[in-house]
């Protein structure tokens, strides 16, 4: 059970599926219900600070090489579309619902792309960014648990 519960908060870190993978894995291996919610949102939450350092510090330097910078210019996009008129619009709450939406494309790597390209302060940004996670988690949480009890 442990390892399944680390292997939970591994594929909520993870760029490839952060807790709306993390949460339903840990379900269906078994891990107690409050604890793979509380062990994946954490970990999910903590993607914010890991990329807001990537992007503020090692960033400048990887831009020097050319797919590197041909891969992060379409990433970017990708986010700024995604969340721009989200974002621009509605700001702080903005963030939040594209954070919260559990679909692919969205989540806190991309809330945290959006969030350093429009310039939002640091603070705000995390907050938005772990408001929006809480709220995908339960939704994921909620979802999967009702499906493995037949509801859903």
């Amino acid at each position: 059970m442990a390892l399944d519960l680390i292997i939970a908060m591994l594929w909520s870190l993870s760029p490839f599926g952060e807790a709306k993978v993390g949460i339903p894995y840990g379900l269906l291996n078994g891990v107690n219900i409050y604890l793979v919610f509380a062990g994946c949102f954490f970990a999910n939450v903590l993607v914010f600070p890991i990329m807001h350092f990537f992007l503020t510090k090692i960033n400048k330097y990887l831009l020097k090489w050319h797919y590197y910078k041909k891969s992060a210019i379409y990433v970017a996009r990708k986010a700024k579309d995604g969340s721009g008129e989200k974002i621009k619009k509605y700001g702080f709450i903005g963030l939040i619902f594209f954070v919260m939406i559990p679909v692919p494309g969205t989540g806190v790597y991309a809330g945290s792309i959006a969030s350093y390209i429009f310039k939002m302060e640091k603070k705000r940004a995390f907050a938005a960014n772990a408001v929006g996670i809480f709220f995908s988690s339960v939704i994921v949480w909620v979802t999967t648990v009702l499906a493995m009890k037949g509801a859903a």
